[in-house]
């Protein structure tokens, strides 16, 4: 750890990509901190959600910067919206619907290197530093590719009746269609 180098990072064109519908911008990464943690920022709208699923390596922690959210974690909802942070233990189930146009936030991996799954599945460079239009989301990718790098990553997608089973809440709002669920 001693040989770690102090160095600043912005959201840039080159640290950013598209991710899934998204602007994911990689403000450190695991080779910058020793691996101890990956920090992001990410810009996404509605429809734009990771499926539901369970980080297996890495509790997260969100900031939310602009916008607000529903955060399922197992059988707890809650609202977050700007200013707001909120702690994901690993192996806990957990999902968001984002409920606002648009919504931003930072969130922080420990320990680091969820970068490489992002980089793995289906990210091209950001073009701009904005959402791009007409983009492959989760709803219209291969799910199995996504299941395939996850499991890589120490990452498992629920299936509905794990969901039904861990995320009841999730399950209701996304069954009962939830605005924006």
């Amino acid at each position: 750890m001693g040989d770690l180098k102090p160095f600043l990072r912005r959201e840039s064109r080159e640290s950013s990509v598209y991710y899934m519908g998204s602007l994911l911008t990689f403000l450190a990464e695991s080779k910058d901190t020793g691996g101890t943690f990956s920090l992001f920022e990410l810009l996404m709208r509605p429809g734009n959600e990771p499926p539901a699923h369970i980080h297996h390596s890495e509790d997260e922690l969100y900031y939310v910067l602009e916008g607000s959210a529903s955060v399922f974690i197992g059988e707890d909802e809650v609202q977050v919206s700007s200013g707001d942070c909120i702690f994901l233990p690993r192996a806990k189930a957990h999902a968001f619907i984002v409920r606002t146009d648009r919504f931003r936030m930072l969130f922080l991996c420990q320990p680091g290197g969820a970068e490489g799954y992002f980089r793995a599945m289906m990210s091209s460079p950001a073009v701009e530093l904005d959402m791009p239009t007409g983009a492959i989301n989760y709803s219209m990718a291969d799910v199995q590719d996504a299941i395939d790098k996850g499991v890589e990553f120490g990452l498992e997608f629920l299936t509905p009746s794990k969901i039904e089973e861990l995320l009841p809440g999730f399950h209701h709002a996304r069954k009962s269609g939830s605005p924006r669920a």
